[in-house]
């Protein structure tokens, strides 16, 4: 991704005109031969597009880059916080965002169709349903029940959308009705982060309504349920969508037994976009823990996901793979229910493997993605 914001006419960032505000160059450090790679450029060469300083652009040196003794760095900030974030090459960051759209002329997202934090009060133009039992509240932040757009860090801030499930009858429900959609392409992936409080009975239902020009109905598919759980904090769910033309999303809360609830389902940072779900998510709780007290070569092994063409397969974390401070994973393939139906060896299979960065805004994320394809000739011998 560095090498293409340069093919899109990109330098470096330190580079700018007033890099030396924010960093320093340690010349006596930097390989003979390559002290042009620190050169600086006026204004009449390069643009920061109006756009602050940026230690956290893919476009960004690392401490050590080009450095003639490994102990000793080439550039730190003169912030020393803002040294350690220096040289991240996982994802494009928010102000490179902003300036490839700048330079291009770029005004909005290509897969984005919807997003919803629930911070305005107009809740991103969803609707109540008028013909349902009761209704989704848009609830503020308390120290005991916080958003996951802020985690309730910030006062009279951080909204969520909330079905209470204590009360009423059994089979009561509430719908949460999208705007209006038109998609470009024929499949969606709905993002969300939910959380359910209440009884296990409880259910939050995702529909697809499909409408015609004048808003008429066409048809309503069920394309997800959740059931409640005894984890009470917040998860991220994915749920795809094959709208191929107007439509709206719905999320439906159904009370499953409201004299064993005391509390509800939550709803927030929902985002829509037109690219395909991720066969399998795999959330781990209290990760640093893991690191702190597994050996080397220990690992975390996944549950079992399956492709779209039905394969068994799963993931092995190392938190400290070949040694302490490096996390590994390992992908596999395993047995499954569709064996006798698929072909083997399953070689040219593109697999992609992400670290999920969980910022609420799905455009500011820097997650890590490594892809690879398989080798139908590279088998595990007796396998």
């Amino acid at each position: 991704m560095h090498e293409l914001l340069h093919a899109l006419g990109f330098y470096h960032e330190q580079s700018r005109t007033d890099r030396d505000d924010y960093v320093d160059i340690w010349f006596d450090q930097v390989l003979p031969g390559f002290e042009h790679s620190f050169d600086k450029y006026d204004d009449s060469f390069i643009t920061d597009q109006n756009t602050p300083y940026d230690y956290e652009s893919i476009m960004h040196y690392g401490p050590y880059s080009f450095n003639k003794d490994p102990r000793y760095p080439t550039i730190t900030a003169k912030d020393p916080e803002m040294t350690k974030v220096l040289g991240q090459y996982n994802d494009f960051s928010s102000l490179d965002l902003l300036r490839l759209n700048r330079m291009y002329n770029c005004s909005s997202s290509l897969t984005l169709l919807d997003q919803c934090a629930f911070e305005a009060i107009n809740s991103c133009g969803m609707i109540q349903s008028l013909n349902d039992d009761a209704d989704w509240a848009r609830t503020k932040s308390t120290p005991e029940s916080h958003d996951h757009t802020l985690i309730g860090q910030c006062r009279d801030a951080g909204f969520f959308m909330y079905f209470d499930t204590g009360s009423g009858r059994s089979g009561e429900s509430a719908f949460l009705v999208s705007r209006t959609l038109y998609p470009k392409r024929k499949l969606q992936c709905l993002q969300f982060f939910y959380k359910m409080t209440g009884s296990p009975k409880d259910k939050l239902v995702i529909w697809v309504r499909r409408e015609d020009g004048k808003g008429n109905v066409l048809s309503t598919v069920a394309a997800g349920t959740i059931m409640g759980d005894d984890d009470r904090s917040w998860k991220i769910a994915h749920v795809p969508l094959k709208a191929d033309g107007k439509f709206r999303y719905a999320f439906q809360g159904i009370r499953g037994d409201p004299a064993y609830s005391a509390g509800g389902v939550f709803i927030d940072d929902i985002s829509l976009a037109e690219t395909h779900c991720p066969s399998g998510t795999w959330r781990i709780k209290n990760f640093s823990q893991y690191i702190k007290t597994y050996g080397v070569g220990e690992y975390i092994q996944s549950p079992r996901f399956y492709s779209p063409e039905g394969y068994g397969f799963g993931i092995q974390l190392l938190p400290n793979s070949y040694s302490v401070g490096y996390i590994g994973a390992f992908f596999h393939l395993t047995s499954g229910e569709n064996d006798d139906l698929l072909q083997w060896p399953a070689g040219n299979r593109q697999v992609t493997i992400t670290v999920l960065d969980q910022d609420p805004d799905i455009r500011l994320r820097q997650s890590f993605s490594f892809s690879f394809t398989t080798d139908g000739k590279q088998l595990i011998p007796g396998g």
